[in-house]
């Protein structure tokens, strides 16, 4: 009897140490059955382009376009193609304000797979994974422990009904020992890290610190754009250490880079999301309504690495008629708390808006600021404030002069309200 007492305890010890020791997942927004969505500059207007998480392989993948802009009726070419074997799917997606339509399109493996979205002549091709969530290993022990600790329960029965309770003892033993596991098993399994989804990406040693960061260079196609006239802003990354291109930047905040371009006296202003070309390099095209200089901030984070922000300036040169774009629909100025800021505390900026407010790259709301002379730039989101009322808090590092622009969505454009803000030194008169 004293034997039959251990050998549960032996089960439910080494259970519990298999599940202990299982590898957590280290990929990063690995998450299986959960929507991607990634915010593109196309055509001219502002997109979140939609892949819904998929339950099962082979299955349907379905893609939707949302449009943050007017648009006249816009189709986006859709092509997915799987990276381990080539297969390639093509299809066709209408770009809508809100709940858009969804092209289903056949996949039929999990992992690495390349979107590539088709716009008139603008083509992007956006990295993603197909993944599929698997039965856990307490799963597996949970229902085994159940259903083995039913079958020699069953077992013991009948043998004690022919007269053998050596056996029935035993098959009795056996029963409460599956029993055992099964709730062992259920006690600890939710402190324990669920097992990768299938298709996640191998797990591969991270250097000590994490990657590093990415060096960028900022460039204009052509190198001379003009005012009015259309111009490719080119963001190429490189690793320092190898040289190679970066082309494992983590989707944050709903785009893989949040770009913004801004003139030097502030007057115009673009919040933007460029297409990934090629490996290691993004292109987005714009527009300027004036010369002089400007300013490009591009918010970034590479795998295992972390955000950072990369910086370039260029010179748009006069020529031409200046029919280009200036800031998005604008809104009234936003009332700040303390009225004259001091650095390195807290400033309140409330704002209102309408009260078809919608979510645009997760959040309710965005604010900018920028220091006059370009060399800082910081962005906050909104605090979730309920009603139309949106609040920021953020505290300016330096004294001085900055421009901000506050932005949110509505149902069918982005609004841009822009502001300066004068900000006084800590302990100055005021």
């Amino acid at each position: 009897m004293t034997r039959l007492l251990r050998f549960p305890r032996l089960l439910c010890l080494v259970a519990v140490l298999a599940l202990a020791t299982a590898a957590p997942a280290a990929a990063h927004n690995v998450t299986a059955g959960a929507d991607l969505r990634i915010a593109q500059t196309i055509a001219g207007t502002e997109l979140t382009v939609v892949i819904k998480g998929t339950s099962r392989v082979p299955g349907p993948l379905r893609i939707g376009v949302v449009a943050y802009e007017p648009v006249t009726p816009l189709r986006i070419g859709l092509q997915v193609r799987s990276v381990e074997d080539g297969r390639t799917v093509t299809g066709t997606a209408q770009a809508a304000p809100r709940d858009p339509p969804y092209e289903e399109l056949p996949v039929t493996r999990t992992g690495p797979h390349e979107l590539t979205l088709r716009a008139g002549d603008e083509v992007a091709v956006i990295p993603f994974r197909v993944l599929v969530e698997r039965g856990s290993a307490g799963d597996f022990l949970i229902y085994g422990g159940l259903f083995l600790a039913g079958t020699l329960l069953v077992g013991g029965v009948l043998t004690g009904a022919v007269a053998r309770p050596g056996s029935a003892m035993l098959l009795a033993g056996g029963a409460a020992a599956g029993v055992t596991v099964a709730a062992m098993v259920v006690v600890f399994e939710s402190s324990l890290p669920p097992p990768p989804p299938d298709g996640a990406a191998p797990t591969a040693a991270t250097p000590v610190g994490g990657r590093p960061f990415a060096q960028g260079k900022v460039a204009t196609v052509p190198d001379r754009p003009a005012e009015g006239e259309e111009f490719t802003l080119r963001l190429d990354l490189v690793d320092g250490s190898t040289g190679r291109p970066v082309d494992d930047l983590a989707v944050h905040h709903e785009a893989i880079a949040h770009v913004v371009v801004t003139s030097e006296d502030g007057r115009y202003f673009r919040h933007v999301h460029p297409l990934r070309t090629a490996p290691g390099r993004l292109e987005v095209r714009l527009r300027a309504d004036r010369p002089g200089r400007y300013f490009a901030h591009a918010e970034v984070e590479r795998q295992d690495s972390g955000g950072q922000l990369l910086t370039g300036a260029f010179t748009v040169h006069p020529a031409g008629d200046p029919a280009g774009e200036s800031l998005q629909a604008a809104a009234a100025a936003p009332r700040l708390r303390p009225a004259a800021p001091v650095a390195g505390r807290p400033a309140t900026i409330e704002l209102d808006a309408p009260g078809d407010v919608r979510p645009w790259l997760g959040m309710t709301g965005h604010l900018l600021v920028r220091s006059q002379d370009g060399a800082f730039m910081g962005h906050v989101h909104e605090m979730g404030t309920p009603g139309s009322l949106l609040r920021f808090t953020f505290s300016f590092p330096e004294p001085g002069r900055y421009l901000a622009w506050a932005q949110y969505a509505t149902a069918d454009r982005i609004v841009t309200a822009p502001f300066t803000v004068d900000v006084a030194a800590a302990g100055s008169a005021r």
